[in-house]
């Protein structure tokens, strides 16, 4: 793999393949940093490489630390709409070498990831189930009001 610097290998991504916001593909070399440290853990010191689910657990983690109830809105920002996004910006890094990849890995192995809405925005929705534990209700009109 010839080394290619960031700044360079954007520019020629950006020439073929204007979709995507410069941090989206910052943000997914860190995504794939802190992947590889976690499965560095689990290869115990041996060289293990990084599969596309691997990285899209990643990045779902990375995000949700990052950016926690925004990060669907920042994704949306970048050109990001889902994990299908995530594995062009991958290939167009491989394309001009700036990754690696196996002969056995596509572009498909990003297609049927996780929903974007499930993910990043459902966990942070309320719940319905009434108000929390502790906090007192408003009374509507015409509602019965016990004074003792």
């Amino acid at each position: 793999m010839q080394e290619v610097s960031f700044e360079e290998g954007f520019e020629k991504i950006r020439a073929k393949d204007p979709r995507y916001d410069r941090d989206a593909y910052l943000f997914l070399k860190e995504a794939l940093d802190h992947t590889q440290r976690t499965v560095a853990k689990e290869c115990k010191g041996k060289a293990c490489h990084v599969t596309g689910q691997q990285l899209l657990e990643g990045i779902k983690e990375l995000a949700l630390s990052q950016f926690g109830p925004m990060a669907m809105m920042v994704f949306a920002e970048w050109g990001v709409h889902s994990c299908k996004d995530f594995g062009e910006i991958v290939f167009n890094m491989v394309e001009i070498e700036m990754l690696a990849k196996t002969d056995k890995e596509s572009r498909a192995d990003f297609q049927d990831g996780y929903d974007f809405y499930e993910t990043f925005r459902k966990p942070f929705q309320p719940s319905s189930k009434g108000p929390p534990p502790g906090r007192a209700t408003i009374p509507g009109p015409g509602s019965k009001v016990e004074r003792g």
